[in-house]
Parts: structure tokens; sequence; C-alpha cells
């Protein structure tokens, strides 16, 4: 499994449908990404410039929504993931 390093997060996107309202199938082209994940792994936070460790916010299941362009994805045993800076989250979906 991938442990993040510093105040990264590992999610797992959700996968949108891939029908419109009317039900007309979308290409992938004409779909959008989507904003909306799972936390899968958290890091143990960021360090200031004073030497403390700032927790993370979010916990491993929390579903979160992030930045449209946000992190870096991975794939691993065959699944998706995206690594993104805790930052990038925009909020905690309750």
């Amino acid at each position: 499994m991938l442990k993040p390093l510093f105040d990264r997060v590992v999610l797992r996107v959700k996968e949108e449908e891939e029908k419109s309202i009317g039900g007309i199938v979308l290409a992938a082209a004409a779909q959008e990404k989507p904003q909306i994940a799972e936390v899968i792994a958290v890091g143990p936070g960021k360090t200031t410039n004073h030497g403390t460790l700032v927790a993370p916010t979010v916990k491993v299941g929390d579903t979160v929504v992030f930045e449209k362009f946000a992190g870096s994805q991975i794939k691993v045993d065959g699944e998706n993931y995206l690594i993104a800076h805790e930052s990038d989250l925009l909020a905690i979906l309750d």
C-alpha cells in the first residue's frame, strides 16, 4: 500500500455515471473529471518553519472534494489512485 509523506493524502477517485440525465451514454472525452474521492491514506502532516508538526485535518475513510487539476495519478496493483497535498482538498462531505 502507498504511504504518503508530509501533508499528502492518497485518494481513490469515485467513478462518475457514464450516462447523462436523459440516459444518453457519454463518450469519455465529454465527461468531466470527478472531483469526489475517498481518503485511503494520510501522511503525518506538514512541518512549519519553527519545526512544529501540523497534523492533517482529514482521516482515512473521509469522502472529500478536491480541486479539478489536483495531485498526481498513479496506478498500483491495477488500481488508480490520486496523490495530492491536503491543501488541494476543498471540503469533507458528511
